[in-house]
């Protein structure tokens, strides 16, 4: 049975699905990455899908991946057993931690990007080199 992305079949988006635990703004993120229906979700995996959504830039939280976790195993997403909502959540962490790893990395630093630092040392490495 085919039901529309959204709150309600007769406010559905052509050529969506109603998809179990998902708002309208979540439903609106996962058609933006191409995520249609319960189905794509159950292949790409519930915290494959929540990547998706957050590497196009949308603000998912571990609220989305409970969600999407109960959409692909057709249950609420407080049904959830505790193992899975566990292993839900060190994915998440995870995650979390690389992203905040990566703006530590990029964040500027006294007016400069690490780019700019980078490129600076290595052209005074290179005024070292030359003058030696």
């Amino acid at each position: 049975m085919s039901r529309a992305i959204g709150k309600s079949n007769q406010a559905a988006k052509p050529g969506a699905e109603k998809i179990r635990n998902i708002g309208p703004k979540s439903a609106a993120w996962l058609r933006q990455v191409g995520i249609k229906s319960a189905e794509e979700i159950k292949s790409l995996g519930a915290f494959n899908a929540f990547l998706k959504v957050r590497r196009a830039g949308f603000k998912g939280t571990l609220s989305l991946v409970y969600a999407l976790a109960g959409a692909e195993d057709d249950c609420h997403w407080q049904a959830l057993g505790p193992e899975r909502k566990a292993q839900l959540l060190e994915q998440y962490n995870a995650f979390e931690a690389e992203q905040k790893a990566q703006k530590k990395i990029f964040a500027p630093r006294g007016g400069n990007n690490l780019g700019a630092q980078l490129v600076e040392r290595a052209l005074g490495r290179s005024e070292q080199s030359a003058e030696d």
